[in-house]
């Protein structure tokens, strides 16, 4: 493959002096009607191609977008999504024919002359106004959905958990049974007290630290973030949300999950993933894989940024209250 790659930079390079020879040739000065004729053809069954290819890659290549989404949140997400991606579509469709076909249509021959078009006002009002109100509508949809996901104050009962970031790994806490996370600072960081929560706040004895999340479908969760060295990057794709981890602040988002684990395991395009995946593991003699929700860091943060993850298991409010009652508190770590 790699041989491949410089055969495809040795052909690029090769290619580019060729046109730079043409270019600097000064034998013929002005393009024929030949060339004119030549180009324009050339263009039109370009445009054939171009489409050709984008219908082929849309049709075989739908299966690596990522499936519904699994938060309440992450569907006006979507909507926004395809609303956007829909416009952009149709837009460049349409513009792009209109580029190659008068292209091959005004081409340079029979002696045809180009005519100068000086301006038009209502020309520019139209294509100046019309991209600013789709643009407006866009932006202010996609405010309300960004309010939604980081304004938690509307929300009943919510899940406070605390995601920690650092070189080249995630922590979390869970706020206790008083639902309140306790202060946290890298001052703080100390032995086992790899988060720096501050034990004397009153707030931290019961909070629980872990290294996989668990989140309770149907219930809101509002996740608190601190980075303990550089910036990081919180991605949960699959749940549509994204959240940078600043050194010295907290920043938030929150979503309510929509989907167990094991319901996203039963999705037809989860399963055709996996079906791939474990084909190409079992020809390298790799173990299955199994699909998990992950954490994942979207900021290159340095040498072992790729490997930056944990699992996030969603589960019934009940299996979640199991498992989250056989943790053990900041305080009963800290003793032993």
């Amino acid at each position: 493959m790699l041989a491949l790659f410089y055969i495809l930079i040795a052909v690029l390079i090769a290619s580019t002096f060729w046109q730079l020879t043409n270019i600097f040739n000064l034998k013929q000065d002005i393009a024929t009607e030949e060339d004119n004729d030549q180009q324009g053809k050339l263009m039109f069954a370009f445009m054939i191609g171009f489409y050709a290819l984008m219908i082929f890659c849309f049709w075989k290549y739908n299966a690596v977008l990522l499936p519904e989404s699994a938060s309440e949140e992450g569907v006006r997400y979507d909507n926004l999504y395809f609303w956007t991606m829909g416009l952009i579509i149709v837009v460049q469709a349409i513009m792009q024919f209109f580029l190659f076909y008068f292209a091959y249509k005004y081409r340079g021959i029979n002696n045809r002359k180009a005519f100068f078009y000086a301006d038009s006002h209502k020309l520019e009002m139209i294509w100046t106004i019309t991209p600013a109100v789709v643009l407006a509508g866009l932006i202010l949809y996609g405010l309300s959905v960004w309010i939604d996901m980081t304004d938690p104050s509307d929300l009943e009962d919510p899940l406070y958990i605390e995601v920690y970031a650092k070189q080249f790994q995630w922590e979390a806490r869970y706020a206790g049974t008083d639902n309140q996370l306790g202060r946290g600072n890298v001052r703080f960081i100390e032995g086992i007290n790899t988060m720096g929560v501050d034990m004397t706040d009153i707030n931290s004895a019961d909070d629980i630290p872990t290294r996989e999340l668990h989140l309770p479908k149907g219930r809101p969760v509002i996740f608190k973030f601190r980075s303990q060295d550089v910036l990081h990057s919180a991605y949960m794709p699959h749940f549509r949300a994204q959240m940078n981890c600043v050194p010295g602040m907290v920043t938030q988002f929150a979503f309510t999950p929509s989907m167990t684990t094991e319901e996203m395991r039963l999705n037809k395009h989860i399963i055709a993933k996996v079906e791939n995946i474990n084909k190409i593991r079992a020809e390298k003699g790799e173990d299955s894989y199994e699909f998990n929700y992950l954490l994942l860091c979207n900021k290159i943060c340095g040498a072992s940024h790729y490997n930056m993850q944990m699992n996030i298991i969603v589960e019934e409010e009940d299996d979640f209250n199991k498992w989250l009652a056989g943790q053990q508190s900041m305080t009963q770590i800290l003793k032993q």
